[in-house]
């Protein structure tokens, strides 16, 4: 005889997992990019994650964040950062005001469901920083004041990587507070066609409807943290972030917010395929997004023209999966 609870518990993945693909699909109106790609950014909201898209100009990026805060309905901000932005700017400023004769807070961008942070590089470190709080911890400090930030929220930044003229590199602790970083590269023949077609007579992205509320995400946020990891997947991940901090090939290996991060995502790519427990290989399916931009590659490494993207592969070819 079947256990109700359990076939509750299965429905409820499933309808979870349809949800998911609801959004990837209506990101798939407009973006004419790889699905997984298209997932992983789904993922990376259910996931309470932030994402940093890297890739060349022209190819989608500001246009995949705007696309994420349609299909959800949450409220969206965006900053166009500037190297004459200033931290306030991005968090809010406290106003004098005289009929009260008290300081009123007025909230900045950073106070939305989807931050859309464009072409971060180009900020000064100091306007970068503002961002680290509310990256890590969901909150806001202003004058001694902390403000919580409304879930979910999750950032999602654009940079150019191949123009470095007036640019910022990021600190290594704020890319490790990027849950994932993705390139989205050329579309097929076909789809760059099909998409030259649809941009010119009319604008896509200005009728998509979205397809879930902000409750519904929160409740795909709980269902991914509920879902079941076994003691062999947690000493897996350990065990990969121990291989990236022992190759010689490394200057800086994985952090442990690192294995927190691709723990997150893998347990909401299997509530993305309809499971309430967690297999090696949705670790495996995510790693290569999750763990190379944390990574700092030696001198020796560089100059032979390995990649991080490298180094992570192999040690995920070599570390045994538990079975």
């Amino acid at each position: 005889m079947d256990d109700p609870a359990s076939e509750l518990r299965a429905a409820a993945a499933e309808a979870s997992a349809a949800a998911i693909e609801r959004v990837t699909d209506n990101l798939g109106q407009v973006l004419h990019v790889p699905r997984d790609v298209l997932e992983l950014c789904v993922l990376c909201l259910v996931a309470e994650g932030h994402v940093i898209i890297e890739d060349f100009p022209g190819v989608g990026k500001t246009m995949l964040a705007k696309a994420m805060a349609r299909s959800v309905d949450c409220s969206f901000s965006r900053l166009q950062f500037t190297p004459d932005l200033l931290p306030s700017d991005v968090t809010g400023v406290n106003v004098f005001d005289q009929r009260t004769n008290e300081f009123e807070f007025r909230p900045g961008p950073v106070f939305a469901n989807l931050l859309l942070v464009d072409e971060i590089n180009r900020a000064s470190p100091k306007t970068q920083a503002a961002l680290l709080e509310c990256m890590q911890e969901n909150q806001i400090t202003v004058d001694g004041v902390t403000y919580r930030l409304a879930r979910p929220f999750m950032v999602a930044a654009t940079q150019n990587p191949i123009e470095y003229e007036g640019t910022y590199a990021l600190p290594e602790a704020q890319l490790d507070r990027f849950s994932l970083r993705i390139s989205l590269g050329y579309p097929p023949v076909a789809e760059e066609a099909r998409m030259l077609a649809e941009q010119t007579t009319g604008t896509p992205i200005d009728e998509l409807e979205p397809v879930m509320s902000a409750p519904d995400v929160i409740r795909l946020i709980d269902e991914a943290q509920a879902v079941f990891v076994e003691e062999s997947l947690h000493r897996y991940v350990v065990t990969l972030l121990r291989q990236t901090r022992s190759d010689p090939r490394l200057y800086l290996g994985a952090s442990p917010r690192a294995g927190i991060a691709l723990l997150r995502v893998a347990k909401a790519r299997a509530l993305a395929r309809g499971r309430e427990y967690l297999l090696p290989d949705d670790v495996k399916a995510i790693v290569g997004h999750v763990l190379p931009h944390r990574l700092i590659l030696a001198p020796e490494a560089r100059s032979a023209g390995l990649s991080a993207e490298d180094i992570v592969a192999e040690v995920v070819e070599k570390t045994p999966v538990p079975v």
